[in-house]
C-alpha cells in the first residue's frame, strides 16, 4: 500500500525563494525576454496535478503549476523521499523501492496515488511513462486527464515502424530502410546488406539514444542486434528492432510542435541537437545556424502535417536528420515534452508546460503561426554526473558535497532537481541540470554560457563541465560547422580536457602561485608570525614570473569562497580551487578543466626531487569496471583464451549496456564478477595471464 504524506508547507516556502524569478514569468533568472502568455486566473484548468516523474523535469512542471495556482502531487521511490521535487510539491506519495520498475514505472502504485490524492490530471514529464499508451488508457478509464496527446497518437508515433509509414503517407520525407520488424540477427545482416552499409539498428519503441547501434559490416550488425534488443527490452519492455540507412555526417535538427483538440497546430521553430555522444544530446541551441527561412518553413510545415495526420494534441517534437545539402528526413516523433524545451521557451516566449495544461483541459491555442517569433538565441548544456574522459561521459555516482548554481549571472536559467547533499545514484539518469543561457545574438549566448560554466560549483561527483566548456569554445562549434560526428571528429583519441598553450600555462601557474602566497600570508597573520605583507598584495595584485614571462594576478582572494574571480594580465577569469593542502598541492579548475599544480619553496623543491615516483598500475592484464553499474553478462571463464578486442563482459549503467573487451591476446587467469552483481567504478572484474 502506498504511503501518503503531505509535505510541510515550510518546504514550499523555502523553495519558493529559489524559484521566485521563474514563477514571475521570465525565461531566465534575469532575462528580459518574457513569456508572451501570462496566465489568467479566470481561465480555469485543474485544481490538482500529479507529476509522474522525478528530478528536474518534475520540478520544472511544478513551477508552472504553482504559477497557475494548481496544487501538485509528487511521486517518489523510497530513496527519493528527501528529493527536491518531493519538497516542492504540496503532497507526496511513495510508490515503491529504488528500481524504476518498482516505482516510477509502477502503474498500479501511481494509480493508487492518483486516487488517494484526488489528482484530476497527470503530467508525465519525459521518459518513464510519458509515452506509455497503457498508462494513458488507464488514466482515461478513470476520468483522469493525461497532459499529453491522445492514446492513438502515442501508439502511432511510439512505434517507429508505424510512424514511418504514417509519415510517408503524410508526404513527410523519410529515410530509406526496411519497414518491418527485424526478428533475428541473421535477418538483420541480410536486410543491412540489401539496404547497403552503414545502417542504423534501433528499437521500434525506443528513444533517448537507447537501443540504437550503427553497423558498418555484418559482424557489427550481429553485435548491434544483440545489444539493441537487450537495451530495448530493459528500457521499454519491447525488444522489436528496425533497420534503416544511416546518413553519415548529418545534423540532428528537430521541430517543436504544439497542437490542440480543435484541429489547430503550430510549429515553434527548430532546435539544433547535433552535439551528441552515444546518440544522446549534449549541447542544444535554438535556432540553428544552418537553416535558412525556406528550409525552416518546409520542415515546420511537414512537422505539422505529421501532427495533424495523427490528430495530435499537446506539445511534441518531430526530429529530422539534415544532410549537408539541407535535405531533411523524418527520424521520429517524441509525443511528450522534450528535455531541451527551455531553449524554445526562451526564443518564443511561450511556457510549453502551461500550453500543455491548457490543451489537456480543452482550450484552443492562443496563437497563430505568424505570431511565433525567433527572439534572440538560446543554448542549453546538459550537465551530467559523468566522467567526460571516458567515452565522452560514463556515469559517476556520489553525494553533492557542495553545489552552487550560477544564478547570480544575468540571462541564465538552471532547470535542476537536486541540491547540496543530494545523492546521484546508479538507479536513475545522471543528469544534474540543464544549464540555459540566452542572448540577443548567438555570440552573446555563448559568452554567457562560458561564464555560467566557470561559475557552476559542483563537488562530490565527477561532472562533464570540462567537456561542455571545450565544446562551446571550440572554433568549429563557434563557426557552426557541426554534425552528429562532432565529438569523435574533434577528439579522435578521446576527450583529454583543455590543452594548455604557453600563455594559458603561465596563467595557470601564476594563479596557483598567487593563491599559495595568499594562503601563506593569511596563515602568518593568523599565527601572528609576521605582520608585514607585500605591498603588491596589499593592493590586491601579485606579480609572478613564469618561464621568463611576467603575469599579474589580482582578485578578492576570498579563500573561503569556492569561486576565485581573478584578473590575469587584464583578462577576467573565474577559477575554482577544488582542493589544496599544506604540502603545496593545489587542484584548480581553470578554463573548465581541473589541473593538479604543486607550489614549493626552492628548498622543498630540491628535497622533493629525491622522492621516488609511484609506478602506475599495468592495466593490460586486468579489467576494471569503468563505471558503477550491474554486470549483465560474463563471456569468459578461467583458462579461456581471449583475442584482442574480444568481449569479456557487459556492464549496464543507467539503462545503457557497455561491452568491455580485452586489450591484448591472453588467457583468462580469474573472473571476479558474475551476472546480476552490482559493481563500483574501478572494481576488479577479470584478470589475464
Amino acid at each position: 500500500m502506498a504511503a501518503h504524506r503531505v509535505s510541510p508547507s515550510l518546504n514550499r516556502l523555502l523553495f519558493a525563494v529559489k524559484y521566485a524569478s521563474f514563477q514571475s514569468g521570465g525565461c531566465a533568472v534575469h532575462c528580459n525576454a518574457q513569456y508572451s502568455t501570462v496566465h489568467s486566473p479566470s481561465e480555469k484548468t485543474f485544481d490538482k496535478i500529479l507529476i509522474a516523474n522525478r528530478g528536474e523535469i518534475a520540478c520544472r512542471v511544478m513551477k508552472t503549476c504553482h504559477k497557475m495556482g494548481i496544487q501538485t502531487v509528487a511521486v517518489h521511490s523510497d530513496v527519493d523521499s528527501s528529493a527536491v521535487h518531493v519538497k516542492m510539491a504540496d503532497e507526496a506519495v511513495c510508490v515503491g523501492p529504488a528500481p524504476t520498475s518498482k516505482s516510477y514505472l509502477n502503474m498500479d502504485a501511481i494509480m493508487d496515488a492518483i486516487r488517494a490524492t484526488g489528482a484530476q490530471a497527470v503530467h508525465p514529464g519525459y521518459g518513464f511513462l510519458s509515452e506509455n499508451k497503457e498508462f494513458a488508457k488507464r488514466l482515461a478509464a478513470e476520468g483522469v486527464a493525461f497532459i499529453g496527446p491522445d492514446t492513438h497518437a502515442i501508439m502511432a508515433m511510439g512505434d517507429k515502424i508505424e510512424s514511418k509509414l504514417i509519415a510517408k503517407a503524410a508526404n513527410v520525407n523519410t529515410i530509406p530502410g526496411y519497414d518491418g520488424v527485424v526478428k533475428t540477427a541473421e535477418e538483420a545482416v541480410k536486410i543491412a546488406q540489401d539496404i547497403g552499409y552503414p545502417v542504423m539498428i534501433k528499437a521500434s519503441a525506443g528513444g533517448g539514444g537507447k537501443g540504437m547501434r550503427i553497423a558498418w559490416n555484418a559482424e557489427e550488425t550481429r553485435e548491434g542486434f544483440r545489444f539493441s534488443s537487450q537495451e530495448a527490452a530493459s528500457s521499454f519492455g519491447d525488444d522489436r528492432l528496425l533497420i534503416e540507412k544511416f546518413i553519415d555526417n548529418p545534423r540532428h535538427i528537430e521541430i517543436q510542435v504544439l497542437a490542440d483538440k480543435h484541429g489547430n497546430a503550430l510549429w515553434l521553430n527548430e532546435r539544433e541537437c547535433s552535439i551528441q555522444r552515444r546518440n544522446q544530446k549534449v549541447v542544444e541551441e535554438a535556432p540553428s545556424t544552418f537553416l535558412d527561412p525556406v528550409t525552416r518553413r518546409a520542415m515546420g510545415e511537414q512537422a505539422v502535417q505529421l501532427a495533424k495526420a495523427v490528430q495530435y494534441s499537446s506539445a511534441g517534437t518531430v526530429e529530422f536528420l539534415v544532410d549537408s545539402k539541407k535535405n531533411f528526413y523524418f527520424l521520429e516523433m517524441n509525443t511528450r515534452l522534450q528535455v531541451e524545451h527551455p531553449i524554445t521557451e526562451c526564443i518564443t516566449g511561450l511556457d510549453l508546460v502551461e500550453q500543455m495544461i491548457r490543451v489537456a483541459k480543452g482550450y484552443q491555442l492562443q496563437h497563430k503561426q505568424e505570431d511565433i517569433p525567433i527572439n534572440g538565441w538560446a543554448i542549453e548544456s546538459r550537465v551530467y554526473a559523468e566522467d567526460p574522459y571516458k567515452s565522452f561521459g560514463l556515469p559517476s555516482i556520489g553525494r553533492l558535497s557542495k553545489y552552487q548554481e550560477p544564478l547570480n549571472l544575468s540571462n541564465v536559467r538552471v532547470d535542476s532537481g537536486i541540491q547540496e547533499g543530494s545523492d546521484i545514484s546508479i538507479y536513475y539518469d545522471p543528469m544534474i541540470s540543464k544549464l540555459v543561457t540566452y542572448g540577443a545574438t548567438r555570440a552573446e549566448a555563448l559568452a554567457r554560457m562560458e561564464d555560467a560554466l566557470d561559475n557552476y560549483v559542483i563537488r562530490g561527483v565527477t561532472h562533464n563541465i570540462p567537456l561542455l566548456r571545450e565544446i562551446i569554445t571550440h572554433p568549429r562549434f563557434i563557426s557552426g560547422d557541426i554534425s552528429t560526428n562532432f565529438l569523435p571528429e574533434v577528439y579522435p583519441d578521446g576527450f583529454k580536457g583543455h590543452q594548455l598553450d604557453l600563455d594559458t600555462r603561465r596563467e595557470l601557474l601564476a594563479s596557483a602561485a598567487a593563491l599559495y602566497i595568499t594562503a601563506q600570508l593569511r596563515s602568518q597573520k593568523v599565527l601572528a608570525i609576521a605582520a608585514i605583507t607585500a605591498m603588491a598584495h596589499l593592493h590586491g595584485y601579485i606579480r609572478v614570473e613564469v618561464d621568463g614571462g611576467k603575469v599579474e594576478v589580482s582578485g578578492q582572494w576570498n579563500l573561503a569562497s569556492p569561486l576565485l574571480p581573478l584578473t590575469i594580465n587584464g583578462t577576467h577569469r573565474t577559477l575554482q580551487c577544488l582542493s589544496r593542502d599544506a604540502s603545496g598541492r593545489i587542484l584548480l579548475q581553470y578554463l573548465g578543466t581541473s589541473f593538479k599544480v604543486r607550489v614549493l619553496s626552492k628548498l622543498a623543491a630540491e628535497f622533493n626531487s629525491y622522492m621516488p615516483e609511484k609506478v602506475p598500475e599495468d592495466t593490460s592484464s586486468i579489467l576494471r569496471s569503468p563505471m558503477p553499474g550491474t554486470v549483465v553478462a560474463v563471456s569468459v571463464k578461467p583458462g579461456d583464451p581471449v583475442a584482442e578486442g574480444q568481449e569479456i563482459c557487459v556492464i549496464e549503467a543507467m539503462k545503457m549496456q557497455n561491452s568491455l573487451t580485452a586489450v591484448k591476446q591472453a588467457k583468462v587467469k580469474s573472473v571476479h564478477c558474475k551476472p546480476g552483481e552490482t559493481v563500483g567504478e574501478g572494481d576488479l572484474l577479470v584478470e589475464l595471464e
